[in-house]
């Protein structure tokens, strides 16, 4: 083959390739379309078994073909919060398992009705205004393109694999397996899709050299093979980039699984190859060669996540270590509650924890308030608009979760008490959550208006601000000991905020009158004040709620169970 045929070849190939991929991102676009947010909600909804992690992420990338989509879209979650790392991690052992059906797609043949399925996708896709119809004329139609693209590649291959220059470089690939993993690694990072890398692939073994010999043998296919479970991992190291430390550890963990996966089974290459020969009941020869990749693909998949199963939480441990950092407080996702209610006692002490990391979250919100109102700082309005949805997932899931101790007929009545009081506690951090929120709101429009509070009035705000944070702090102190002295100073200090607001309100006319202040900033400091105060009242209702508790149990000195039996005899 000469330079001028080389020449003319290398456009179709590419041209192919595009095509090929183009479809294939066309397919998931599809495949997400009909399956709507149902992927999303069993993904975001999975419990910690990794076991059916591993599952859901068979089903899904089997659904989409992509298990970069998978892991994209998991990385997304983790990132949210909605996911923990060690979920995320039976996901992706599962993403690539999913992922090898595309192999399995073209060893059978499909390619030979591709421009059939082109031709009856478009008339759906393109014709039919129902739009479930539509999108699954999508799917037909770039599962056809796929394979009429695939087809391209495969046509100018024919002629490419006689080539003595193509028999010369599969012959170095060959002789050194590192090599043929790197290829694989590469090429897969460029395409960024090992659907694709490997697709290419089985076509490229399939094709025979002027002897009529296969052009690439297993044992030089399999490096390849391998090094595109490496390179496909680019995908979510890019989609971390940005994200939280828990994105960024979970693109971590999909690295080195397929990274010391591909390893160990390189040094296995022969034996491997032996047992893949024997599956198929015969040695791949040319013709058979994409049913062999099929096969190691699949196995070498399969193999991998079954060895790795045993150590998921020393991964998460690793990838932690490796990672250094502490997770986002306002992670969107229950800690310390479990879906199945223990024992009331144990019930009502892990709702405890969950409402105090609420309380927490919510203590976070007040101080970044006060940066937006005070400093104008916009870059921390997304972070309060996130803490401000974690709030009211963590508000839904705790009262649920109260709700199911309320049907155990063994509650005492100090637990009865108790768990009154924190159903109104977490309505009550849920309200103060919300005062932020609309304290933000207005900062924002003070920040898009460019109008600022003059320095009196923002060193009043900023006493105002310290104030709350102190009551709160208080607060979640006296909840957390159960502390009756600061009880006391929660009532003490949210009657002088009653006080302050007066004064405030009086200090702000007098400078309005005078023409000391802008006017465009009177109705939203006069209201900003107010929505202040309302966060100390929350807080005054969160004390109520912890003094209900106290002199319960100082008047019976002890909790009991049904039968008498003493359960907590703390009277902290």
């Amino acid at each position: 083959m000469d330079t001028k045929d080389l020449l003319e070849i290398i456009p179709s190939l590419l041209g192919g390739l595009a095509i090929f991929v183009f479809g294939m991102n066309m397919l998931a676009e599809g495949l997400q379309k009909v399956a709507g947010e149902k992927l999303r909600k069993i993904i975001s909804l999975l419990t910690s078994n990794p076991i059916i992690g591993i599952l859901v992420g068979i089903l899904v990338t089997a659904l989409v073909q992509s298990s970069s989509a998978t892991t994209v879209m998991v990385i997304g979650f983790v990132s949210a919060g909605l996911m923990t790392l060690k979920q995320a991690i039976g996901v992706i052992l599962g993403a690539n398992i999913g992922t090898t059906i595309t192999a399995w797609l073209v060893s059978i043949k499909i390619g030979d009705y591709a421009l059939l399925l082109v031709a009856v996708g478009f008339i759906l896709f393109f014709f039919i205004k129902a739009k479930k119809v539509r999108y699954i004329g999508q799917i037909i139609f770039s599962l056809g393109l796929l394979f009429v693209g695939l087809n391209i590649m495969s046509d100018m291959m024919a002629p490419l694999a006689k080539a003595q220059a193509m028999e010369n470089l599969i012959l170095q690939v060959t002789k050194n397996k590192w090599i043929g993993m790197m290829v694989g690694a590469i090429f897969t990072a460029i395409v960024q899709s090992s659907s694709a890398a490997i697709a290419i692939l089985q076509k490229l073994s399939n094709q025979t050299t002027a002897s009529g010999e296969a052009l690439m043998s297993l044992s030089a296919a399999l490096p390849i093979l391998f090094g595109s479970n490496i390179g496909t991992t680019i995908t979510a190291v890019l989609a971390s980039i940005g994200a939280s430390i828990s994105a960024k550890r979970t693109a971590l963990t999909h690295t080195i699984f397929n990274l010391v996966g591909s390893l160990i089974f390189i040094f296995f290459l022969g034996p491997f190859e032996k047992l893949v020969n024997l599956v198929m009941g015969g040695p791949a020869i040319a013709g058979r060669m994409d049913t062999a990749i099929a096969y190691s693909h699949s196995m070498f998949n399969v193999v991998n996540t079954v060895l790795f199963i045993p150590f998921i939480g020393l991964l998460a441990k690793l990838v932690t270590a490796i990672i250094k950092g502490k997770e986002p407080i306002s992670e969107k996702t229950l800690v310390y509650i479990r879906s199945k209610v223990s024992s009331p006692t144990i019930a009502l002490d892990m709702a405890m924890k969950e409402m105090l990391r609420m309380g927490r979250i919510v203590q976070k919100m007040v101080e970044s308030t006060k940066e937006i109102i005070l400093e104008q700082n916009a870059a921390v309005i997304p972070e309060v608009e996130k803490m401000e949805d974690t709030v009211d997932m963590l508000q839904h899931e705790i009262l649920n979760y109260l709700s199911n101790i309320i049907s155990d007929r063994s509650l005492t009545q100090i637990q009865s008490v108790r768990l009154t009081g924190y159903m109104r506690m977490v309505h009550d951090l849920e309200r103060i959550g919300d005062h932020c929120d609309s304290s933000t709101k207005l900062g924002s429009t003070n920040i898009e208006n460019k109008i600022q509070y003059s320095e009196t009035a923002l060193n009043e705000l900023k006493d105002v601000f310290e104030k709350i944070e102190l009551v709160m702090d208080n607060t979640l102190m006296a909840l957390e000991k159960n502390d009756r002295n600061l009880v006391m100073r929660v009532f003490s200090e949210e009657n002088n905020m009653d006080d302050i607001e007066k004064v405030l309100r009086a200090r702000h006319l007098d400078r309005l009158n005078k023409g000391e202040c802008n006017p465009h900033t009177a109705i939203t400091y006069v209201e900003l004040i107010h929505t202040m105060e309302r966060m100390t009242d929350n807080c005054k209702n969160i004390a109520e709620s912890v003094m209900d508790d106290i002199n319960h149990r100082l008047m019976g000195h002890y909790d009991t169970d049904r039968k008498g039996v003493i359960v907590n005899a703390s009277l902290s």
